[in-house]
C-alpha cells in the first residue's frame, strides 16, 4: 500500500473517543501526520502508540471557542470532524456541538484551504422530531456552507470493542432478569463497524469519495432491535425476558432517567428510535455507500463475538479463538 507523504497533516476534531481512536490508526498506517483536536489533550495520551514517534500529537480545542478551533486548523490540508454528543450536559448541547461547534470547524477548514469531511449521522433531518436529528442536519448544512466540496460521512449504529451500544446492553443483561423493548422492538438498525466507518474516512480525504455527497454507512445486514437483543443473548450466554415497552411510556421513563449523570436513556434518543436507522434506498441506487467506496462491509458475527466473551456466564464458556 503506497503511503501518503509525511508532510500532508490531518487534523482530528474529536479523535481520543471510540471512532476517533480508529480513524486515528488508519491515517497512521497511511503515513499521514495527525494532529488530535481536543478539550483535554492530557486525556489523548493512549493515541501515541498508533502511529510512530511524533506523527501523533493532541492540541486543545473546543467547538464553543472558535480561536482555538481556528489555531488546531492551520497548516492542516485536510480536517475530519467527528464531535457528537449523545446526550446534553451544561453547555454541552446539541446546537452548541453538533450546530454551531460544526460550523465553526468548517469555517476552520475553510479558512486554512483543507478538504473536510464532517461526519454525521443516518437520520440527520432537520424536520425531526429528534433535537439530535435536527442539529446533525444543521451540522451538515453549515458544513457544506463553509465548503461546498466537503464529503458528509453518516453511519448508523457503529459496533467495535469500545462500543455503547452492545456493551452497554451485554452489561445490562448480567444483572437485570429482562431488558426493554422500546417501541415493541421493531425498528431497524444497520451496525456498521468502525474499522470500515475510519476507512471511509480516509478514503474521503484521499479522493477516493465524490465531493459534495453524503455517504451513508451501514453493515451487511439490516437488524430489529429485537434481533440485536437477542443476538447479544445468544453471545453472552443468558436467558432474558425481553418486554415490550410502548413509545409514550419509554418517554415517561426517559423523563426520569434523564437526571442522572450518564442517563441510560433520554426522551430525544426515544424519539429516534421510532424511525429506522438504515442506509436509505436512494443512497444504494447512488452508491453513497460503503461498497461505493470500495469497502467490503464486516459483519456483526465477525466482531463483536470477541469482544462479548467477557460478559459470558463464569465457567459456561471459554474464550473465542482469535
Amino acid at each position: 500500500m503506497t503511503e501518503t507523504p509525511i508532510d500532508h497533516l490531518v487534523t482530528i476534531y474529536g479523535g481520543s473517543g471510540f471512532i476517533g481512536r480508529h480513524v486515528v490508526r488508519a491515517f497512521a498506517q497511511r503515513g499521514w501526520r495527525i494532529r488530535v483536536a481536543v478539550r483535554r489533550p492530557d486525556l489523548a495520551f493512549h493515541l501515541q502508540p498508533q502511529g510512530r514517534v511524533g506523527q501523533i500529537h493532541a492540541v486543545q480545542a473546543n467547538l464553543r471557542y472558535p480561536d482555538s478551533v481556528m489555531r488546531a486548523a492551520e497548516g492542516a490540508s485536510a480536517i475530519v470532524n467527528l464531535v457528537g454528543i449523545l446526550h446534553q450536559k451544561g453547555q454541552q448541547t446539541f446546537d452548541a456541538v453538533q450546530a454551531s461547534g460544526a460550523g465553526a470547524v468548517a469555517k476552520a477548514a475553510a479558512e486554512a484551504g483543507a478538504k473536510l469531511v464532517h461526519v454525521s449521522a443516518i437520520g440527520a433531518d432537520a424536520r425531526s422530531t429528534s433535537h439530535y436529528a435536527r442539529t446533525k442536519a444543521a451540522g451538515e448544512k453549515a458544513a457544506l456552507s463553509a465548503v461546498p466540496e466537503a464529503v458528509i460521512v453518516r453511519p448508523s449504529i457503529v459496533f467495535g470493542p469500545e462500543d455503547d451500544f452492545f456493551n452497554r446492553f451485554a452489561a445490562l443483561a448480567r444483572w437485570l432478569p429482562a431488558l426493554p423493548l422500546i417501541g415493541g422492538g421493531e425498528t431497524r438498525f444497520q451496525p456498521v463497524f468502525v474499522g470500515d466507518v475510519a476507512a471511509a474516512i480516509v478514503a474521503a480525504v484521499e479522493n477516493r469519495a465524490r465531493a459534495s455527497t453524503a455517504y451513508e454507512l451501514g453493515g451487511p445486514e439490516v437488524k430489529t432491535f429485537r434481533e440485536l437483543l437477542e443476538f447479544i443473548l445468544r453471545e453472552i450466554g443468558r436467558e432474558r425476558i425481553l418486554v415490550p415497552l410502548p413509545f409514550a411510556l419509554a418517554r415517561l421513563q426517559a423523563f426520569f432517567l434523564e437526571f442522572l449523570p450518564k442517563p441510560p436513556l433520554t426522551r430525544d434518543q426515544v424519539l429516534l428510535l421510532e424511525r429506522d436507522n438504515v442506509v436509505s434506498k436512494s443512497a444504494e441506487r447512488e452508491n453513497r455507500t460503503l461498497k461505493g467506496l470500495g469497502i467490503v462491509p464486516t459483519s456483526l458475527e465477525a466482531v463483536v463475538p470477541a469482544y462479548l466473551w467477557r460478559f459470558r456466564k463464569a465457567g459456561q464458556f471459554s474464550r473465542p479463538a482469535t
